[in-house]
């Protein structure tokens, strides 16, 4: 089956799954506190989106060539998602983090004047969205290295 053979999908698949668990030992030594929820979530040191983005456009590279336009595809796919990591998602957490803080604050402001019930488990907004420069370039250096590796190792 040719999707075996597919140096660019497995390269970019198995460069998220590395780099979702990475986050698990990493948090775990900044911490000390061991959180397996961590592979299924977003943001966090490496970032999983800059690991598939480059590791699909090494993969392309090494199998196209440079001068492929599916190779400049990808770069620029990769260069948009990159970006988008650490500008607008990463914003998009800090406005979760001031969204967060005003349901608090809130919610004591009712708790004191006694008008309205306080809600304790109200569901809060993901604050961890996206990522910090240093978090993207380390994925996306994984997804190169990654990629480098298999294609030597198996292609």
């Amino acid at each position: 089956m040719e999707i075996f053979q597919n140096l660019p999908l497995w390269s970019a698949l198995i460069a998220i799954i590395v780099a979702q668990f990475i986050k698990i030992p990493l948090a775990f030594i900044a911490t000390r506190k061991l959180n397996f929820e961590l592979f299924t979530s977003t943001g966090g040191m490496p970032s999983s989106h800059s690991a598939a983005v480059t590791a699909l456009s090494t993969a392309v590279a090494i199998e196209l060539g440079l001068d492929s336009p599916v190779f400049a595809a990808t770069a620029i796919l990769g260069i948009i998602v990159m970006f988008d990591a650490t500008g607008v998602r990463r914003h998009a957490g800090y406005h979760a983090t001031v969204l967060n803080q005003l349901v608090a604050d809130f919610n004591k402001l009712v708790d004191e004047v006694k008008t309205w019930p306080k809600k304790e488990d109200a569901d809060k907004l993901k604050e961890l969205l996206g990522h910090q420069p240093i978090e993207v370039f380390f994925g996306a250096l994984l997804g190169i290295f990654l990629t480098l590796g298999l294609y030597a190792w198996i292609f």
